[in-house]
């Protein structure tokens, strides 16, 4: 059963790390989705490559508790609770990570809320410096106004992101990594377009 249960990331309590910095492994390839829900989406994607290390940041404890019961240490998926707005850099070093997911973010669509929008110019600061040489950012959405405003915020960062399809334009094929978040599955069922973006790292 879905819920939806909105916090305000903005909250004072958010603003304090409540949770711990994940303990990395040394022979595993990082991937992290920022706001990841009930990480459907890592958990296919560690079905399909169970080598790798999956981290999903989340605002809302009772979510994060659920999803670590169901890897219960066996999945190689993990949640954690934090506001990654805020705590991104003290969770994760730098150059650890081989690709990050923004998959569907909260569109809060009123428009005195929209300063709660995750995608921000200093996120994708952060972002940056936890990738790695050669790593990857996907982006995926079915509401148009926030496409627009993480490609802005990407593509002004053109010295750092290099976009895989061509500068200022969606990525127009499938989803790459075989894997669908709750929301993605949804869209695909009921025929809702998805906005796609795709960067490269450049360092």
């Amino acid at each position: 059963m879905r819920r939806r249960q909105h916090v305000n990331p903005l909250a004072y309590e958010f603003e304090i790390l409540h949770g711990q910095a994940p303990q990395l492994a040394t022979d595993r390839k990082l991937e992290i989705e920022i706001g990841c829900a009930d990480a459907q989406f890592l958990f296919e994607r560690a079905q399909r490559c169970p080598d790798r290390q999956y981290i999903g940041f989340e605002v809302r404890k009772s979510i994060v508790d659920e999803v670590n019961a169901r890897a219960n240490g066996t999945i190689p998926v993990e949640a954690v609770f934090c506001n990654a707005n805020h705590h991104l850099r003290k969770m994760l070093p730098d150059n650890s990570t081989a690709r990050v997911y923004l998959n569907f973010p909260d569109p809060w669509f009123k428009r005195r809320h929209h300063k709660r929008r995750v995608i921000t110019t200093d996120l994708a600061k952060d972002l940056y410096a936890v990738l790695e040489a050669d790593g990857h950012l996907l982006i995926q959405t079915d509401i148009w106004a926030i496409a627009i405003e993480a490609m802005d915020v990407f593509e002004r960062l053109d010295s750092l992101y290099h976009n895989c399809a061509t500068p200022w334009t969606f990525w127009k094929r499938a989803n790459p990594y075989g894997a669908k978040s709750w929301r993605e599955a949804y869209c695909e069922r009921n025929q809702r377009k998805v906005w796609r973006l795709l960067y490269h790292v450049i360092k």
